[in-house]
């Protein structure tokens, strides 16, 4: 399953680039294809621009919200099958963003557990 991981990033330590981390990495561990728009963010810029304690991303040179934007959605819209929402993701703009996306789109959109909870066989 392709999924995108959506949570809060700005006003939060180093964006809360760790914990987008290691939801990316517990999926993949279950075989989903994940687009991590922390990761993404790295790859445009290096991991030393997004150290900030308060997560002010004003404070990231070459940062453009619109462009980190623009490739989140245009991956939600063109590959994701579900979106998986970090905690806090309902305090901020852009997971918001996302999660009405993938809710347009009538892809899954739910809590990260969901996505790492055990799978039983009857």
């Amino acid at each position: 399953m392709n999924v995108y991981v959506a949570g809060p990033m700005r006003g939060r330590e180093d964006f809360n680039f760790p914990a987008f981390n290691e939801a990316a990495a517990s999926l993949r561990a279950r075989g989903h294809t994940v687009f991590n728009p922390a990761e993404r963010d790295v790859d445009v810029l290096g991991v030393r621009a997004f150290k900030v304690k308060d997560g002010d991303e004003r404070k990231v040179k070459g940062f453009s919200l619109r462009e980190a934007l623009h490739d989140d959605t245009a991956w939600i819209t063109l590959h994701a099958d579900a979106i998986a929402l970090l905690d806090g993701w309902a305090d901020s703009k852009g997971a918001t963003a996302e999660a009405c996306l993938g809710w347009a789109l009538g892809i899954q959109v739910a809590p990260l557990a969901s996505f790492l909870a055990p799978v039983h066989d009857h």
